[in-house]
């Protein structure tokens, strides 16, 4: 135990000590929950307990009172005794990681997260999964997300595809939030598989109290073993540990820098809700089964792709730039239903002389383009510019990249980008997703 001594002896006052349950009244306010563990450089006048919804609560403990609700067991982690043997009558799932906070433990002394974990850490630190499935662990990468590369995503999609090869029942991939929904995306085009691949995060590593790493993990691991065989994003559906959604790869997007319910699926309602590994509910019956697809691979990728933001004042350098860079694709984030100031028209018909791909989506969350409406929109398109539709700009992004990978002819690379590959595009928008 860390505490120190005047937290130490306000919990002895009660005889309670780490993971009982207890209960604190202070100022007529009643606090109920665990007794949890503290760094050791804490404030000696506060204590932590973990809440119900999951969320920890410091208190302070001057003029308070505890009391003993309920023993609890109390916290360890005996990696030498966990049993790792085969059981037939069990799917064999392969946990991928990749990185990130779901594989990231806090440095206490600066506060910084680090991905320290190795994937059997990862395994040893979430012993329940075992009762899910036959758990087999690959350490690919130990990055953050914000260092993933498009040469990332391929070579995570030719491991994925080689365990299933192998024989697997379902993939987990373990990946940092900030670029789950990129990697998501580009699974998403690069690779047709016959059983289930989900990608799954934290937004709290995996040792803090708050953390969402194990149920996040748990319900992945449970999609994974479902008939939903898409490349999905499995997380937090609320700020509770209640459930978590099913997001198509293609239709997701992180939306808050730190809740744990940051991701949602845009333009498009999540697949299945899962709670303690097991389906809760389906939203639709509109996703591919198990066995449905075989197994394929298409992992060319450009990328020299840019994506680029309209702003206010925005100059036709930043298009000539790429254009004398060598970039091969640019995806333009634009205003509203697609637009792009007239005044730059002259370069992006440069860049559609020099068979370089220009792709608009919106800055706008929900909805789609339509070029068709106003006449700087029709410009754009008379000079070569593709219809996003719906796309999120991370999904059109790692479409333009994945189709330049496929094809250098324009014409084709426009038939790529207008053809819905992975669910990505939803003619028809519907105002509902917006209002829920």
């Amino acid at each position: 135990m860390t505490y120190k001594k005047l937290a130490q002896d306000f919990l002895d006052t009660a005889n309670v000590s780490i993971g009982d349950t207890v209960i604190i009244e202070k100022e007529n306010v009643s606090y109920q929950g665990i007794l949890l563990d503290r760094s050791g450089d804490s404030d000696d006048e506060y204590i932590v307990l973990k809440l119900d919804n999951g969320y920890n609560i410091g208190i302070n403990i001057v003029n308070a009172k505890i009391s003993l609700i309920e023993g609890g067991d109390k916290p360890q982690i005996n990696y030498d005794n966990i049993n790792i043997t085969k059981d037939d009558e069990k799917e064999d799932i392969l946990i991928i990681s990749t990185g990130g906070t779901v594989s990231s433990i806090i440095d206490y002394k600066t506060g910084a997260v680090h991905p320290v974990f190795t994937a059997e850490d990862l395994l040893k630190s979430n012993p329940e999964l075992l009762d899910l499935a036959n758990i087999n662990v690959k350490a690919l990468y130990n990055i953050l997300s914000e260092n993933m590369k498009p040469e990332y995503w391929v070579e995570t999609g030719k491991s994925i595809a080689k365990e299933i090869e192998s024989g697997v029942d379902g993939v987990v991939v373990a990946h940092g939030t900030d670029t789950m929904h990129y990697t998501s995306a580009a699974l998403s085009f690069m690779l047709s598989s016959p059983v289930p691949v989900v990608l799954t995060g934290a937004q709290r590593s995996s040792d803090r109290p708050s953390s969402d790493a194990n149920i996040n993990l748990i319900n992945s691991v449970g999609a994974a073993k479902s008939d939903i065989s898409e490349i999905t994003v499995c997380m937090h559906s609320t700020l509770d540990d209640g459930y978590c959604d099913l997001h198509k790869g293609t239709k997701v997007r992180k939306m808050h820098t730190s809740r744990r319910d940051t991701f949602r699926s845009i333009d498009n309602e999540p697949i299945a809700k899962f709670k303690k590994g097991q389906i809760s509910s389906i939203n639709t019956n509109s996703y591919i089964r198990r066995n449905e697809k075989e197994l394929d691979l298409n992992n060319k990728i450009e990328s020299k792709v840019a994506l680029i933001k309209t702003f206010p004042g925005i100059t036709n350098e930043l298009i000539e730039y790429h254009i004398d860079k060598g970039f091969k694709g640019l995806l333009i984030e634009g205003t509203g239903l697609g637009h792009l100031p007239d005044y730059m028209i002259n370069s992006i018909e440069r860049a559609n002389e020099e068979e370089i791909a220009i792709v608009m989506t919106s800055q706008c969350i929900y909805g789609s383009i339509n070029m068709n409406v106003y006449s700087t929109g029709r410009k754009l398109q008379n000079a070569g510019v593709i219809s996003g539709y719906d796309m999120t700009p991370e999904t059109a992004y790692v479409k333009l990249a994945w189709a330049l990978g496929q094809s250098e002819n324009l014409k084709e690379v426009k038939t790529i980008i207008e053809t819905n590959i992975a669910g990505e595009i939803n003619k028809k928008s519907s105002i509902k997703h917006f209002l829920n």
